[in-house]
């Protein structure tokens, strides 16, 4: 079972369909101390599929407490502004 992203609040990601993420899944990157949503594309154009709520295939964060063999274990997930563009406000270093 994967985690849900329960919302995302980036309006200018291609994903974003009122702050509900609509891509297959989302992986969550970025470097130790902060992680960044590497899904999130700001090209204009809208992306992903209709009617589906993103979960969280992959976590590349082995440092957050919800990672387990990187998979995330949250109960459910949310993205917004940060440091980057689009950050796992989730996120909780061990």
């Amino acid at each position: 079972m994967t985690t849900q992203v329960a919302e995302c609040s980036v309006s200018n990601c291609s994903f974003n369909d009122h702050t509900a993420c609509n891509a297959a899944a989302i992986t969550v990157g970025g470097t130790t101390n902060h992680a960044a949503c590497s899904t999130f594309i700001d090209i204009g154009v809208h992306g992903g599929l209709p009617k589906v709520l993103a979960n969280v295939g992959a976590c590349q964060r082995s440092e957050c407490i919800h990672n387990d063999h990187l998979m995330c274990n949250a109960p459910a997930v949310k993205v917004g502004p940060g440091a980057d563009n689009a950050d796992c406000l989730t996120y909780a270093p061990k």
